[in-house]
């Protein structure tokens, strides 16, 4: 992997791990595309571009992080629980959904689902405006709609802020508690990465590895801060709109053996 390599996943990590529009989909297709094989150093540098883009939410949401917090952080462990008990258990077995085709297909589905919460949503009064106001039972909705995000081409964020939506939380709720679901989220998932690649970190590759976790933090960054802002005016219809278009085209291009 070339420093420019690492330069472009940074980006893309960065901007679509917090976006409603799959990082992992986008990680498999911009991979494939420069002809990069999922060896264990390139799951270890995605580990890493990975903590990269946790560390962009931990430093946006750091007046969060406070012990009196502990009852939304309560919540949020709350949250966590339902994909780290189905991780652990189906994890190893869906290994088989990590294809361009499967992304493709979710990509469309998601897609449909904004449209019809949209719909559903521009219905409904009286939203959860505050994210220390959500309550216990939302949050486990939230968790559970977080499960789906390990079948690739859904996005977590995605997932989790339909979710939030769909238990009564404003969009900026939604987005709030979903980017501070992603922090243990995101930790959990990278360390228990990192601890089955150890022996893939080396010193040789450590520019390449620095270059992607730089970049994708500010990308991440940059990303987050454009999305809140976002939500708070608009709704998730562009976002349902690119999705089903990218979905179609990547769906062409397998079809057509291009891809």
């Amino acid at each position: 992997m070339t420093i420019i390599d690492s330069i472009i996943l940074g980006i893309v990590e960065g901007i679509t791990e917090f976006l409603p529009i799959s990082s992992t989909a986008h990680m498999i297709i911009v991979s494939k595309l420069l002809n990069i094989s999922q060896t264990q150093n390139h799951i270890a540098f995605e580990v890493i571009i990975q903590l990269g883009a946790t560390l962009a939410i931990v430093l946006i949401y750091l007046n969060k992080i406070k012990l009196k917090e502990i009852n939304l952080w309560l919540k949020i462990f709350i949250a966590f629980l339902p994909l780290a008990v189905v991780g652990l258990i189906a994890g190893k077995y869906l290994k088989a959904l990590f294809t361009i085709k499967t992304s493709a297909i979710m990509f469309i589905i998601g897609g449909i689902v904004f449209f019809l919460v949209e719909a559903w949503y521009k219905k409904r009064k009286n939203f959860t405006e505050n994210v220390e106001k959500v309550s216990f039972k939302q949050a486990f909705i939230i968790g559970l709609f977080q499960i789906f995000a390990i079948i690739p081409g859904t996005s977590r964020s995605g997932a989790t802020i339909v979710g939030g939506m769909l238990s009564g939380l404003s969009r900026k709720c939604a987005a709030d508690f979903s980017f501070l679901l992603a922090i243990p989220t995101m930790l959990a998932a990278s360390g228990y990465e990192m601890w089955k690649n150890l022996n893939s970190f080396s010193s040789q590759n450590i520019i390449v590895l620095a270059t992607g976790f730089i970049v994708s933090f500010i990308s991440s960054y940059i990303a987050v801060k454009w999305f809140l802002k976002f939500v708070t005016k608009y709704t998730l219809i562009p976002f349902g709109v690119y999705r089903i278009v990218f979905g179609v085209i990547l769906l062409y291009l397998i079809y057509s053996h291009t891809l």
